[in-house]
């Protein structure tokens, strides 16, 4: 009878052997399935931020040489239109500056008020049971768009919309510098009205906040 059961335990021992590995891998493969997530999760934060921090930075800077006190009427529905945005290599600079803040890198493409970012993490999965899964690096894409949200409403001198015929300049013999257009009103989305007054100028930064949307639509 002991002789029995001693061949019966050795013949289980092998059976057991074979559960507990199974149960081992299975564990370290939901490990890398876990930490694959997580590293795709840190690829596409990273893609976003990049992307939002290229429209944002493109956005929250105009063209060199333009000075919002000596806009017309028309330039300024250039800049709502957002044909006055920088266009050098700022904004994509400030997208490969996020990726780095996720540890990630970034590359990045313009198309018209649209930002797109791909990114890959600096880290990865690190060694893994599971095949080809092995330093495997996150990737992601994202692209932010810059949104108008206002349109030109009136312009002084004139008070008129915009279109309307301006008031005429009254003549001067004087060769001082002509003074500066008037207050410019936008009207916004929800009835909201943004000023520009070249007498208490602000920020481009703070009005372009005002006037556009940053938002990520991929």
């Amino acid at each position: 009878m002991i002789a029995r059961q001693l061949r019966d335990r050795g013949q289980a021992f092998p059976i057991y052997v074979v559960v507990i590995a199974g149960m081992l891998f299975a564990a370290l493969a939901y490990f890398t399935i876990s930490k694959a997530g997580i590293v795709r999760s840190s690829a596409q934060g990273a893609a976003d931020a990049a992307a939002l921090a290229a429209a944002r930075e493109a956005r929250d800077n105009l063209m060199s040489g333009v000075d919002l006190a000596t806009l017309t009427p028309e330039d300024w529905e250039q800049v709502l239109q957002g044909n006055r945005f920088e266009s050098g290599p700022g904004p994509c600079g400030a997208a490969a500056d996020f990726a780095a803040k996720n540890d990630a890198t970034a590359s990045c493409s313009r198309s018209g008020l649209r930002f797109t970012a791909r990114t890959k993490t600096n880290g990865t999965v690190g060694d893994s049971v599971v095949p080809g899964a092995s330093g495997h690096q996150g990737t992601a894409v994202a692209t932010a768009e810059i949104t108008p949200r206002c349109r030109l409403k009136s312009a002084e001198p004139g008070g008129g919309t915009s279109g309307s015929t301006p008031t005429p300049a009254p003549t001067s013999t004087s060769t001082s510098t002509p003074p500066p257009p008037g207050r410019i009103e936008f009207g916004c989305d929800k009835g909201a009205l943004v000023v520009y007054d070249p007498a208490r100028p602000s920020s481009w930064s703070s009005l372009a906040a005002a006037l556009f949307d940053l938002r990520l639509i991929a």
